[in-house]
């Protein structure tokens, strides 16, 4: 999966633990209803947002995660969801206009 827009804000690596660290950053879409997507990077990934910078516009190449979690205290299952990126790319392209040429030649 993809999303693509406009970087809007690049937030920290926090280290979880001495195993996990991750890197959250938010996308704004250019669709007709603009969506601000947080995505995260993980482990050896957080390094792959270094080369970018707020207000660049980009795709991400994207998994969804889901997982469950059992709350035994009340038992009741809770559901979770991460959208996880695992390649970015910088898109010249997006917000130009694209002009049409008239001429006969």
């Amino acid at each position: 999966m993809e999303v693509k827009g406009n970087i809007k804000v690049i937030n920290a690596t926090q280290v979880i633990s001495d195993k996990f660290s991750k890197r959250e950053f938010v996308v704004t879409t250019n669709d007709m209803y603009p969506q601000e997507i947080l995505i995260q990077l993980t482990q050896d990934k957080v390094s792959l947002l270094d080369n970018f910078k707020v207000g660049d516009n980009v795709n991400v190449s994207i998994n969804l995660r889901g997982r469950v979690w059992h709350d035994a205290k009340n038992n009741v299952d809770k559901y979770f969801n991460t959208i996880e990126a695992w390649k970015i790319d910088k898109d010249s392209a997006i917000g130009e206009t694209k002009q049409e040429d008239d001429s006969p030649f």
